[in-house]
């Protein structure tokens, strides 16, 4: 039906706590409603139905939009990325909130021919923060986790080359490849600066377990190509993936998000934005937040400029983040699904989705493969319906 599609994940802009969010200790979260608050200008995204999903009163005129609730059994990055492209984990992936194995630590050590220190559960800032410092005199290695199931390796530039960081982690992810740690993704977290003044920089680099078959293998098999931009290929650990783009920062995404837009390619352009996220849901920044959410909206409509006839945007998110909630953690919401195409006349909001699957089930849809996951339906069967 539509000869490119361009899927936009607003990295965990959520909308709204789902009915089992008390089990993760998040009950009454809200990302987008509680980061808007009373004064925001967000008026594209509006129309689109974006603000209406959380009670804001707007008057909407172009789109459909919907939530959808979460099938898998988690609130992190990848659970999210691969139950939007039909996939759900059979065997979760484990979390450490005591840190690692000191056998683990052993073992990184071996391999790497540095110390470890940290080995906690931190906030990537605030461990840099606390032994940027003992690293650098020490020449250690800062290895840190979340709620997520990561292991997050952080090096100065000058101490640890980035070259040295990269083949650190993927030491450390043969390591842990196995089930007796089955962890997700091991991160490396370069940064630079001096003691009270260190900043991290944007060639972190994340290394995957691959992930189960999903919609990406599917369009890779019927040879529809697959653009990633930003984080996608590290999600999926390069698989199925035509053209990887890393970007820098959300603003980098967005200027490349419209080139393609104004260029010409066919098949399916995958995007994460990634600020929303890193720089201000997991710091509690709420007014960061919004004006992350307020900067997207400011360029938005040179993207739906940019399209044509032929071209549908599906913008969503993979998890949420509540700037407001305690604890520096993901957040268990629904999700936005907001689909725009020039040829889309009117809005319709569509009932709440019962799994993000049904964004990669459309996906197949749209490009006439068929779903062979057993996860999701297309979105297009209720609007033939309707």
């Amino acid at each position: 039906m539509f000869k490119r599609v361009f899927l936009v994940v607003l990295d965990s802009v959520g909308v709204g706590c789902t009915e089992d969010a008390d089990k993760y200790g998040d009950k009454g979260t809200n990302t987008l409603l509680h980061t808007i608050g009373e004064h925001y200008n967000l008026d594209v995204l509006e129309r689109m139905g974006f603000t209406t999903l959380v009670g804001k009163d707007a008057k909407v005129t172009n789109g459909i939009y919907m939530r959808a609730k979460p099938k898998n059994p988690a609130k992190d990055t990848l659970n999210g990325h691969y139950e939007i492209m039909g996939a759900i984990s059979k065997t979760p992936y484990k979390t450490y909130p005591d840190g690692f194995p000191l056998e683990l630590i052993s073992k990184i050590q071996a391999a790497t021919g540095r110390e470890v220190i940290g080995n906690i559960v931190a906030s990537g800032t605030q461990i840099i923060e606390d032994l940027g410092e003992m690293h650098m005199k020490t020449g250690a290695i800062i290895v840190y986790t979340s709620a997520d199931s990561v292991l997050q390796i952080a090096a100065h530039e000058d101490i640890v080359p980035i070259e040295e960081l990269y083949d650190i982690c993927e030491k450390v992810r043969e390591l842990t490849k196995g089930e007796d740690y089955k962890i997700a993704r091991i991160i490396a977290r370069p940064f630079i600066g001096k003691p009270g003044s260190f900043t991290r920089t944007s060639k972190r680099h994340d290394y995957a377990l691959d992930p189960p078959i999903n919609v990406l293998d599917l369009l890779d098999k019927n040879r529809i190509q697959t653009i990633a931009i930003g984080k996608i290929a590290d999600i999926f650990n390069n698989k199925s993936i035509s053209v990887k783009i890393k970007t820098k920062d959300n603003m980098d995404g967005i200027m490349k998000l419209i080139d393609f837009a104004k260029g010409e390619f066919s098949g399916f352009l995958f995007a994460n934005l990634n600020d929303f996220d890193t720089l201000y849901g997991h710091r509690r920044d709420k007014e960061g937040y919004l004006k992350a959410l307020e900067d997207f909206n400011y360029y938005l409509p040179i993207i739906l400029k940019n399209l044509k006839d032929d071209d549908l945007l599906i913008l969503t998110a993979d998890h949420g983040n509540d700037p407001t909630h305690t604890g520096t953690d993901h957040t268990r919401e629904y999700i936005p699904i907001i689909m725009y195409s020039p040829v889309i006349k009117g809005s319709k909001r569509l009932d709440d989705r019962e799994t993000f699957a049904d964004i990669g089930a459309t996906i197949l849809d749209n490009f006439g493969i068929k779903n062979e996951l057993g996860l999701g339906t297309s979105i297009f069967d209720d609007l033939r319906k309707k």
